[in-house]
């Protein structure tokens, strides 16, 4: 089966580079080229959804382009590679966690593929909106490999570009939430529409507004975030051996 990665810019550098793809969409550009990569021994396809260089915010991303151009490649398992901010105090800065659901607090992006009349209407069945075989491979890498990963937690999806306040967070936390980031909706649930089976990989890069008394600064977020691709490689290069 197809595998694609979508995740940050600076992702793609961990992988060799094979060539790139413009399928093209009725739904506008991607947010980039997509990527054919080499990984370990294996290939994927690769999107950077803040495009190339990092400069979309997570509310103008045009997730329908980017799963569409996905859709085109005949890519069939997604792996979506978020920056989060930890809620549940027990995530500390650099924890990687497989979530098992999410709770959408996005408005004004388009979300869906039935929003014409081109376009048939799907009422997605998305009780459990990481519940495929991907997301398992994900923990059998991890526990094969022996990269610690937290199974499970609730993914806040906020609007950003800024980052949530105190008060907020609270009220995540009181909803159930236990990761806050501005990426994985409309993604995952376009997937979902366009069949793909999709999970995320989340790399706790700071504790969340109100969780810690340090002020948050980017640049320890940026910090953290780079000394865990290494690991987050790692983990993908098990999962798309296992894939084979």
């Amino acid at each position: 089966m197809s595998l694609a990665i979508i995740g940050g810019t600076g992702a793609l550098d961990l992988f060799e580079v094979l060539h790139e793809s413009h399928p093209g969409s009725r739904y506008g550009p991607s947010s980039a080229p997509v990527s054919r990569i080499r990984i370990g021994g294996d290939e994927a396809w690769f999107l950077p959804r803040h495009g190339r260089p990092h400069a979309i915010p997570p509310h103008a991303i045009n997730y329908r382009a980017n799963i569409d151009a996905l859709r085109q490649l005949g890519v069939e398992r997604v792996v979506a590679i978020h920056a989060v901010g930890g809620i549940d105090p027990n995530l500390n800065a650099g924890s990687m966690v497989v979530p098992d659901q999410l709770i959408d607090y996005t408005w004004g992006r388009s979300h869906t593929f039935s929003g014409s009349a081109e376009d048939s209407l799907e009422h997605i069945e998305f009780s459990e909106p990481f519940s495929g075989s991907i997301r398992r491979a994900l923990l059998s890498a991890a526990q094969s490999a022996g990269i610690e990963v937290h199974d499970g937690g609730c993914y806040a999806v906020t609007q950003g570009p800024r980052l949530e306040t105190a008060a907020e967070i609270a009220r995540l936390a009181a909803d159930g939430c236990t990761l806050v980031g501005m990426t994985a909706m409309p993604e995952a649930a376009l997937a979902r529409e366009a069949g793909m089976d999709y999970a995320s990989l989340s790399v706790v890069a700071n504790p969340a507004a109100g969780v810690s008394s340090e002020v948050i600064s980017l640049e320890e977020i940026h910090r953290v975030l780079a000394e865990s691709m290494l690991r987050v490689s790692a983990l993908l290069r098990c999962v798309a051996r296992d894939l084979v």
